[in-house]
């Protein structure tokens, strides 16, 4: 397991420092059976800040 998992939108409220995720978990789904390419994935986790 990665000790950082890295984030670059800041417009999410789990964004820390240092393009850090803050979140407990992190939740990412494919858009096809089998992803080739991170564009195929999409993650979920993803809460804006309000």
């Amino acid at each position: 397991m990665p000790k950082d998992v890295l984030c670059e939108v800041s417009s999410c409220t789990y964004w820390g420092q240092g393009n850090l995720c803050k979140a407990d978990e992190i939740y990412v789904v494919t858009h096809k059976e089998e992803a080739e390419e991170s564009k195929e994935t999409d993650c979920k986790t993803f809460k804006p800040k309000h």
